[in-house]
């Protein structure tokens, strides 16, 4: 069972329409009680990085979420800002991250030619496999995703695995240390390549 965190922002209904159609149970709540007892954990976002932070500290799930990730290590997947919210801090704001790992949070920053750039980085895009990981099982590697965001985490320890993704630079499109996982793509619009990370994320 996949637990999908409700903390009043992300593309739930989304996400869960996703596990239904590759035959994955998942539930999606905000129940303390229920998230302390779940085997596999998505944390979704979108929007502003001060406003994840206080969303989650507001809705009292900040204390039950780190003691899944850095206690019980349940695998658990963060989506666009929820992958951001995972570092320990964002130029997008004030407030601190969960600091599950070692990275910030910082906006796209183009220089020379690369000025005319615009952002946000918006729509399909290609990721560049570095390193195995389970979620990234039998991937095909010409798998395209969707992108929405003008923030990207720069981390400052080099994970288990992950992928860099070329927007005017390379940037970590996803990571995985252990149990905690990132993407800043969103999966539950991505089709069947979302589907088939999704499906492996779901037989951890």
């Amino acid at each position: 069972m996949v637990t999908i965190i409700d903390y009043g922002i992300g593309n739930l209904g989304s996400i869960q329409n996703m596990f239904k159609r590759i035959g994955a149970d998942s539930l999606i709540s905000s129940d303390i009680n229920i998230i302390s007892k779940a085997d596999k954990i998505i944390l979704p976002g979108v929007g502003a990085f001060d406003n994840g932070i206080s969303k989650l500290n507001e809705y009292g799930l900040t204390e039950v979420l780190n003691h899944k990730a850095m206690d019980d290590k349940v695998p658990i997947l963060g989506i666009c800002l929820g992958m951001q919210l995972m570092t320990e801090k964002s130029e997008e704001g004030k407030q601190k991250g969960l600091g599950w790992v070692k990275g910030k949070t910082v906006r796209f920053k183009f220089e020379g030619e690369n000025k005319k750039i615009k952002i946000p980085h918006m729509g399909w895009n290609t990721i560049e496999i570095k390193g195995e990981s389970p979620v990234l099982n039998n991937m095909n590697p010409e798998s395209r995703f969707y992108f929405v965001h003008s923030y990207h985490v720069d981390l400052y320890k080099y994970p288990d695995s992950l992928c860099l993704t070329n927007y005017g630079y390379d940037f970590v499109s996803f990571f995985q240390y252990a149990n905690i996982i990132g993407v800043q793509f969103h999966p539950e619009k991505s089709h069947k390549y979302g589907m088939k990370l999704l499906s492996n994320f779901a037989e951890m």
